[in-house]
């Protein structure tokens, strides 16, 4: 991987210099930060750990990365001015853990007690599927006995109409 500093500017009141970079890779994959960090640590001549990759960007079909990375003059420097998610992906900083609120926790409690009730209310739940079970089957069957017979009336009526009407539709076309 080569390197390339495209732009050079001393920012004296955050004590830093910022850098846009082009990284040319041929043959191998994008860049990860840490070995974009390691490569500008070593052409600018500070250590790794004062080097922070703001960002980076590859073009599809290309072997070339350009981005945009911060030189401090010491990682303290670094950690107290710039942003806590950019020192987590520069793993300069462990990703802080979210804190629940007192709200949730007690949220959390009843849920365990749910699934206790649920297992009763299951046991009961079969009694009253049975019962409505039965019912609409018989009056299913009374239903059935009465729709075949009304089926056939109006087959035999709607035949003779479909079948008049078929002809003209074709002699329309």
């Amino acid at each position: 991987m080569e390197l390339q500093v495209l732009t050079r500017k001393e920012n004296p009141l955050l004590k830093r210099v910022e850098v846009t970079f082009k990284a040319v890779h041929k043959a191998e994959p994008t860049p990860t930060r840490d070995a974009l960090r390691s490569e500008l640590a070593k052409q600018l001549k500070s250590a790794k750990d004062a080097v922070i990759v703001d960002g980076s960007n590859s073009s599809f079909g290309r072997y070339e990365t350009l981005g945009y990375a911060k030189i401090y003059k010491s990682k303290e420097e670094a950690l107290s001015i710039e942003r806590s998610h950019i020192l987590v992906r520069n793993k300069l900083k462990e990703p802080e853990a979210k804190e629940k609120k007192e709200g949730e926790k007690a949220e959390k409690p009843p849920k365990a007690e749910k699934p206790a009730p649920k297992a009763e209310p299951k046991a009961e739940a079969p009694k009253p599927e049975a019962k409505p079970e039965h019912k609409p089957e018989a009056k299913a069957e009374h239903k059935e006995e009465k729709k075949p017979a009304e089926k056939h009336e109006e087959k035999k009526e709607g035949k003779p109409e479909a079948k008049k009407a078929e002809p003209k539709k074709k002699e329309g076309k």
